[in-house]
């Protein structure tokens, strides 16, 4: 079967088969260029959750592993090669029991607390503001911050955003300053709340819209800090949220966020993160898929009340969900990473790149240690994933022009009437007009051999690294840390207006073209 797929549109189908054919052509169509790709696609997600925060960000300063001011060097270094854009914290299900004076002034000082959501763990609150605030100073990134409207009031919140950001003779202000930090922060993203269908208050969203709507008046922009408030959006297929949010909140808020996970969940388990078959694994590539279904109906609803585009998407929660790993502790949803992660990753991301007239914001679940991981720290070991390597190969699309492209493959039908494109792809042009593409060969047997139509870019050299691995199941453990890693690609060549690739099997390919 050979499907053909504008700008990647697909067709989701109980036995698997696949075709004889293993090639696939692409046509870029850079004429029809009209967006850029925001760098905040690429955000992240840091939750007081597991050792996401606690062993993996932070360590303290009497730490005996390698630090800067309590910071894991090795973390810092990692995730300054990543280029990370955004950072969202403190949660999640936490941020809406996160009370943030519990988290400032001398660490002695600090309370400690019950992550009643996350495994009852105790936290001592010495990450707190100005250790989030600072990191993100560190990265380089913008912070954005999950207020608390679950089990906070409308004048906490108000506060926090006033100590966060008011350099004015006021209060906060003067409270922060004798904390240590003169000149107020940047913050620029705000989130009203998390996940307020559930654990965030098990709301009802006509009461929701207008909780936002009093919390927002309250949370004001000093001294040139414009803050772009995010309402908490639906869960996956919730429509009905997103109706009720546009048409009772609407230009109230900057933004909507939206969250969707790569959940197993056909035969009522999350399955094992490590240990599935070849059917299990297109189920997930087709489950993943299923994202673009779901941004396109959110975004049908608010085309229609939001024609001019001036409410963002946020999909500030996405990523794979699998069974925590034996052995570990429950309710700190602690994951191994495979090449099938990366291949969820990779796929999302091309997803992603179609949709940012609307969609503004992508923040994967989670940074380190907690579900689809960029990192893995255990002790003064650290490990880097298949899907840190993805996002790495994958950063030269921020804020770069996306090319739109014409993509024909072949299709595998899988369980539950999932049709899957073996070939997926997405392209953007920096700058310097450099050409970037990003190629995945979902296939766990066969190679591809893609033709890729250049156009009129005038294309002289190509160079490119690849992700692949022996199995898909394979990852980079702390025993083999670089099991799964990019290496240098060669098997393509560049004929006039026409670049042949041989992308291997279950590979990722960055190609550049200069």
């Amino acid at each position: 079967m050979r499907t053909k797929l504008i700008l990647g549109s697909l067709c989701l189908t109980a036995s698997l088969s696949l075709s004889a054919q293993k090639s696939a052509t692409i046509t870029l169509q850079p004429d029809q260029a009209t967006q850029v790709i925001p760098k905040e696609i690429y955000g992240q997600f840091a939750e007081h959750l597991g050792t996401c925060v606690y062993g993996g960000l932070w360590v303290g300063e009497d730490s005996d592993i390698p630090n800067t001011n309590g910071y894991r060097n090795d973390m810092l270094a990692a995730l300054k090669e990543l280029k990370v854009p955004v950072l969202r914290w403190p949660g999640g299900c936490f941020a809406d029991e996160y009370h943030w004076m519990d988290g400032i002034g001398p660490k002695s000082d600090r309370p400690k607390m019950v992550n009643n959501n996350w495994g009852g763990t105790i936290e001592d609150n010495s990450f707190g503001t100005h250790e989030f605030l600072n990191l993100c100073e560190m990265l380089e990134c913008e912070p954005y911050i999950s207020g608390n409207v679950g089990s906070g009031t409308v004048e906490e919140l108000a506060k926090w955003v006033e100590y966060m950001t008011s350099d004015g003779d006021s209060p906060m202000a003067n409270l922060r300053r004798q904390n240590g930090r003169d000149k107020a922060w940047n913050v620029k993203y705000l989130g009203v709340g998390n996940e307020s269908w559930g654990c965030g208050g098990s709301m009802r969203p006509e009461y929701y819209a207008d909780l936002y709507r009093r919390y927002a008046t309250y949370c004001r922009n000093y001294d040139g800090n414009n803050l772009y408030k995010i309402a908490s959006g639906a869960s996956d297929y919730d429509y009905n949220w997103t109706k009720v949010l546009m048409d009772r909140v609407g230009n109230n808020m900057n933004g909507l966020s939206l969250h969707y996970y790569t959940v197993a969940g056909w035969n009522g388990s999350k399955g094992s993160a490590t240990n599935f078959d070849n059917e299990d694994y297109y189920w997930t590539m087709g489950k993943c898929l299923e994202v673009e279904d779901v941004l396109q109906k959110h975004i049908v609803i608010m085309d229609q009340y939001d024609k001019k585009k001036r409410i963002g998407l946020l999909l500030d929660e996405w990523g794979t969900w699998w069974d925590e790993e034996p052995g570990t502790i429950q309710g700190h949803l602690y994951q191994q990473n495979t090449m099938r992660d990366a291949m969820v990753a990779s796929q999302s991301l091309d997803i992603f790149h179609k949709y940012t007239d609307r969609l503004k914001m992508a923040n994967i679940a989670q940074i380190a240690n907690v579900l689809q991981s960029m990192i893995l720290t255990d002790g003064d070991k650290l490990v880097l994933t298949p899907s840190y390597h993805v996002f790495k190969m994958y950063n030269v699309h921020q804020d770069a022009k996306h090319l739109p492209l014409e993509l024909t493959c072949d299709t595998i039908t899988v369980r539950d009437d999932r049709k899957v494109p073996l070939v997926s792809a997405t392209a953007s042009q920096d700058a310097t007009g450099k050409v970037h593409i990003s190629l995945s060969n979902i296939d766990l047997k066969n190679s591809q051999k893609v033709s890729i139509n250049l156009a009129d870019l005038k294309v002289k050299k190509a160079t490119g690294e690849v992700l692949a691995a022996k199995n898909i199941t394979d990852y980079n453990s702390f025993e083999q840390p670089n099991k799964v890693v990019p290496t240098q690609f060669k098997n393509m060549k560049l004929n006039k207006d026409v670049l042949v690739v041989d992308l291997p099997a279950q590979s990722i390919v960055a190609l550049e073209l200069q």
